[in-house]
């Protein structure tokens, strides 16, 4: 099974952990890697260290946006490592695949206790501080590469607790694909937020043909 791994903007020094994490884990990965402003010392390391090129027989680094929904779909990836902002979350439960949770900042903590606590399908980094967009460089290295390789191994590793959490995280996947059906709640949602949208533009075309 394949590791899937989307985190936002993160330090080179943390980004170096992430690596030897993911590569002590012994496990088959996907990495998406920003491009951009601040990008480069990370590119330098990954070229210096010669982790694409140690890591190329189960390691594939992808440059800039990825198709984050086509590959979490495809059935080969058994899980996914996210910063848990509430995009990723859904499309990781909607695909039923289980989360390797390591939030950043704003809701992204609330997002990991409910995957974690509530609905039992992610297993958390450690990460504990929240890292404000642009001040990434204050905070260097919080989780350790350790850390990384022991929630992979704990998600991937065909033991009583992965595998509850693999069941737990198809089950839901299954839910979330019935709800967008007719007649059930997401589809009748929608429906109704259609409906509202109309209502008003509606009213306001009433209102302003009195006006007028």
């Amino acid at each position: 099974m394949t590791i899937l791994i989307n985190l936002g903007r993160i330090t080179v020094v943390q980004f170096v952990e992430l690596a030897l994490g993911l590569e002590a884990s012994g496990y088959p990965f996907i990495l998406v890697i920003k491009t951009g402003e601040g990008q480069a010392p990370i590119e330098e390391w990954i070229s210096k260290n010669g982790f694409e090129e140690r890591t190329k027989e189960r390691g594939l680094l992808i440059r800039g946006w990825s198709p984050q929904v086509v590959i979490l779909l495809h059935p080969a990836v058994g899980g996914f490592l996210t910063h848990c902002g509430w995009n990723s979350t859904v499309e990781g439960i909607s695909a039923g695949v289980p989360l390797i949770t390591w939030p950043l900042f704003a809701e992204q903590f609330l997002n990991e206790k409910l995957l974690e606590h509530v609905l039992n399908i992610a297993v958390g980094v450690g990460s504990q501080a929240i890292v404000h967009l642009g001040e990434e460089e204050k905070f260097g290295s919080q989780v350790s590469n350790k850390a990384v390789t022991d929630a992979i191994k704990k998600v991937m590793d065909k033991e009583k607790e992965g595998n509850k959490i693999r069941k737990r995280a198809r089950e839901l996947g299954e839910m979330a694909k019935r709800a967008v059906e007719d007649g059930e709640s997401s589809h009748l949602n929608v429906i109704l937020l259609i409906k509202e949208i109309q209502e008003f533009q509606l009213n306001q075309s009433a209102k302003n043909a009195l006006v007028d």
